[in-house]
């Protein structure tokens, strides 16, 4: 894509050539039987890591056998639950990535790393032949989408995304109603995310990565820097590392967005708005934001921090007769009674949760609940914000 110092952004054909997800044929298993457990390797081990380690170590059907992160002291903690939990000590610790996705007995990874490994490691999974569960956002840049994507494509890889509200009755129920035209056609969409986003102080902090970490594994394709007095967590909030808040959440509500408005396939045409951006320190990413964008047929899509919408944080579409539908964690309303009234009964996919689904598709070798395609989109449509905002920045 040609990058212009404009706020206006003539876009298109973005993702042209990338095939959609096939169903494969049962031929492609290998050695994996469907009888047998799907062998997992964890990649990344911090907060969302032990979250999904916990959550298919649940599963009957599944069993983790390595784990891998390069923080020495989380490898031993997930090894330890691993361990655990299967009472034995038959989990193995890696600290490359690559190594991993090298075994023949790993069947899937799970991937949740800081967003700037997200693309790297994907790729290498993929080509490697293992399924993917990913975290959000999909990659970390607009170019990295594109090639993340056509690597599980080729490979015929099952990719399921952590956006775990696509697994939940409220915004499946939402959703249904949408597409089920309950609002008639929709014109305008609103994405509300959370609105901040900045790191501690880091004046007086120390100068030396955390023992056992090894800190440029931990940079891996990002320009190289001393360590800077943070990594955990509050890497999201620097820009070659993380997108901050809105590539934290536009994978979720953004998502969901698109899949109501039946634009998962599609890039806007245009995109244009203005964002604060931090203009000291090593925190980069933008703290408010609002930015609009156009479709070819005509649909505007809004994306705001929340206290800039008149519903806050959620999703609302808005049909063209002024009738609506919003959701957000917690809640679900309407304009009126019946736009919802059995929405539930056609909710467009059925799951008992990401991690089951994932493991039922890898088993199946059908597509998932969260297909890697609709990821890549709702990852764009944070990344084409940040950058014409990051063209007009305000603060």
């Amino acid at each position: 894509m040609k990058t212009t110092r404009r706020t206006f952004f003539r876009l298109g054909g973005a993702a042209a050539g990338i095939a959609a997800f096939n169903i494969v044929p049962a031929r492609v298993w290998g050695n994996r039987a469907p009888s047998g457990k799907i062998v997992l390797g964890m990649i990344g081990l911090g907060g969302m890591g032990k979250v999904n380690l916990d959550a298919f170590l649940g599963l009957d059907d599944a069993v983790v056998r390595a784990v891998c992160d390069v923080n020495r002291d989380k490898r031993a903690d997930a090894k330890a639950r691993v361990d655990r939990h299967y009472g034995n000590r038959g989990c193995d610790t890696v600290s490359d990535f690559r190594e991993l996705c090298a075994r023949p007995d790993i069947d899937a990874v799970m991937i949740a790393t800081p967003d700037h490994s997200h693309a790297r490691i994907g790729i290498a999974a993929a080509q490697a032949g293992k399924d993917i569960y990913g975290e959000t956002p999909f990659t970390h840049t607009l170019e990295e989408g594109g090639e993340l994507l056509r690597a599980v494509t080729q490979n015929r890889r099952v990719w399921q995304t952590g956006s775990w509200q696509r697994s939940q009755t409220p915004f499946r129920k939402a959703v249904a109603a949408v597409r089920g035209g309950r609002i008639g056609r929709v014109a305008r969409v609103e994405i509300g995310l959370p609105g901040g986003g900045r790191g501690p102080d880091l004046r007086g902090a120390c100068a030396r990565p955390p023992e056992g970490l090894d800190w440029q594994a931990w940079l891996g394709p990002a320009p190289a820097c001393a360590y800077p007095g943070v990594c955990d967590f509050h890497w999201r909030w620097v820009s070659a590392w993380g997108g901050g808040i809105l590539a934290d959440w536009i994978g979720h509500h953004g998502d969901i967005a698109l899949w109501g408005a039946g634009k998962e396939a599609e890039d806007p045409v245009s995109v244009a708005g203005r964002g604060a951006y931090p203009q000291d320190g090593l925190y980069d990413t933008a703290t408010a934001f609002r930015y609009r964008c156009a479709y070819r047929d005509g649909l505007e899509l809004t994306v705001a921090d929340g206290g800039q919408l008149e519903k806050g944080v959620g999703v609302r579409w808005i049909g063209r007769d002024g009738s609506w539908v919003w959701v957000t964690r917690g809640a679900l309303e309407a304009s009126g009674p019946d736009v919802l009234a059995g929405a539930e009964d056609s909710a467009p996919g059925v799951s008992a949760g990401l991690h089951r689904d994932f493991i039922d598709c890898v088993r199946m070798r059908r597509t998932t609940l969260a297909p890697a395609e609709a990821a890549f989109r709702a990852a764009r449509l944070g990344q084409l914000g940040d950058r014409a905002m990051r063209a007009r920045a305000w603060g």
